[in-house]
């Protein structure tokens, strides 16, 4: 079963947008990559709308090719979001933090004490890293994926444990008695192979409990994990019935897990350019794309179009000899969806325009056409809600917030305004706190 609402989040990352070039565009203060007023702002937007959460990625290593962009990834989320939570008052924060070099304790305190701090709005992407690079930077090697796995279970045991150390009985403090009962703050006293902690944590529960814990939709270990301990995960399917599947699959490894597949969400990611029109839209794009070599993916569409020629009139319809070839490729969407436009008579520019090479799909187009494109993949049940990337933070947002959401809400699928007061209530999930009697279950 579905909420007749859908959830919406925007990825935040840096501050300037998923498009490597938004930093260029004359509207743009490119100095905003270490200006956290603009992440508040673009956070109030958000909230303005009242879209559930912000999330902010993170790789632990300087991602991006300066010369030409900016650092793909935030400065640091924990200590951005929380200065994000001290500007809001409803919206969630998701913050993105690794389990493979953090111990769980400085993990669990760091998290708590922000979903403390914010009333009980955070959210925890919970991640094991991979790159090279970044275990470069703790000085180690990339250990084989079960290691990571290994490490990951016990530490979501382990901090879980911790949130849950500082238990609700031991009360509210007493002026004439005690801070707090001692006797309900006990330790954890818990220890695997990679990681161990003692604990109790020195932080109460929040207006949740605990933070909502978010992973990345996966395979393997990584589905088994996230079939274990996520409230919500979040995939990148490229197509109604990749998103369907997705999640079907996230739901049986909850149930799986002796869980209630309705305790998980499952998101999926969706990107946007908006415009008065279409053509406004592609003219924004066109704006950013310029900026960048359009060579390499030219030469990429012409072979997702099944032609065995360079494109040498780049802003003009294909030739009626051009459209005679052009064959979409069984099994890609992206390369269907070319083939669509090429025949609609756009110009292999405006084909890059319209986003087909996006790593997840995305709308170049009118309020209107994004909150179909959003409609039709929550109702087809191909996610509970989306992850939702902008070219460009500076217009995109605020575009989102006073032409779609409208639209989204007169078709009844968006509230009208936020439904509670934490990111447990935004998302509906159920009360948690500490580690549950299945999850000691399991860890035996």
């Amino acid at each position: 079963m579905k909420s007749e609402h859908m959830i919406l989040g925007i990825a935040l990352t840096n501050n300037f947008g998923a498009h490597p070039a938004a930093w260029r565009m004359p509207h743009v203060d490119p100095g905003s990559y270490t200006n956290i007023d603009v992440t508040v702002e673009y956070a109030r937007m958000a909230e303005r709308g009242g879209l559930q959460f912000v999330f902010i990625a993170d790789r632990l290593f300087l991602h991006g090719d300066l010369a030409a962009s900016h650092p793909l990834f935030n400065m640091d989320p924990i200590v951005t979001l929380a200065a994000v939570a001290q500007a809001t008052e409803r919206i969630g924060l998701v913050a993105t933090a690794s389990t493979s070099f953090t111990e769980p304790y400085l993990l669990a305190r760091q998290l708590k004490a922000l979903d403390v701090i914010s009333h009980g709005r955070v959210g925890w992407n919970a991640v094991p890293s991979f790159e090279p690079d970044a275990f470069a930077n703790f000085g180690k090697e990339v250990p084989p994926r079960e290691n990571k796995y290994e490490r990951l279970h016990e530490a979501m045991l382990i901090v879980q444990a911790l949130w849950g150390s500082w238990g609700y009985e031991a009360g509210q403090p007493d002026q004439q008695g005690m801070f707090a009962d001692p006797a309900h703050v006990k330790p954890v006293n818990l220890h695997g192979t990679h990681v161990g902690a003692r604990g109790p944590l020195p932080v109460p529960p929040s207006e949740q409990g605990q933070p909502v814990i978010v992973m990345p939709a996966s395979s393997g270990y990584g589905l088994q994990a996230a079939g274990m301990y996520a409230n919500v995960v979040i995939g990148m399917p490229s197509s109604i019935e990749e998103g369907r599947t997705l999640r079907d699959t996230v739901r049986q490894a909850a149930a799986q897990a002796g869980r209630d597949p309705e305790e998980i969400k499952f998101l999926a990611f969706a990107g946007f350019t908006i415009g008065d029109t279409e053509h406004d839209a592609l003219d924004s794009r066109r704006a950013l794309d310029a900026w960048t070599d359009i060579r390499g993916p030219l030469s990429r569409l012409s072979a997702y179009l099944g032609l065995q020629q360079q494109f040498t009139r780049p802003d003009e319809p294909l030739t009626p000899a051009q459209l005679a070839s052009v064959r979409a490729h069984p099994h890609d969407v992206r390369s269907a969806r070319a083939v669509a436009l090429a025949k609609a008579g756009w110009s292999p520019r405006d084909i890059l325009a319209h986003a087909v090479f996006d790593p997840y799909p995305s709308v170049v187009g009118t309020a209107e056409q994004v909150a179909d494109h959003l409609q039709e993949w929550f109702e087809a049940g191909a996610a509970d809600g989306f992850m939702l990337n902008f070219d460009d933070f500076s217009t995109g947002i605020g575009g989102f917030v006073d032409h779609v959401v409208p639209v989204l809400r007169e078709r009844g699928i968006f509230p009208d305004r936020y439904e509670g007061s934490t990111l447990r209530d935004h998302f509906g999930l159920p009360p948690q706190y500490g580690i549950t009697t299945r999850i000691a279950r399991t860890a035996g």
